[in-house]
């Protein structure tokens, strides 16, 4: 079976108990995934500390977003 192709990548990440519960329950409240949630948070703090320019068209989790 041929390996689809992606621009996301993966791997393990270890938080303590308090701080999952914190992300689940914040994912939770935003309508996301728990995965979905630390993209965001991630790409939001890429994003303020100017390690990483803003698009217009993509998501956080790197998907096309229709713009209004």
């Amino acid at each position: 079976m041929a390996k689809k192709e992606t621009s996301t990548k993966s791997f393990v990440l270890r938080v303590d108990a308090a701080t999952m519960e914190a992300i689940e329950k914040w994912a939770a409240d935003e309508f996301r995934s728990t995965n979905g949630q630390l993209q965001w948070i991630i790409a939001e703090a890429l994003r303020k500390s100017g390690r990483m320019k803003k698009t217009k068209n993509l998501s956080p989790t790197g998907e096309k977003v229709e713009e209004d």
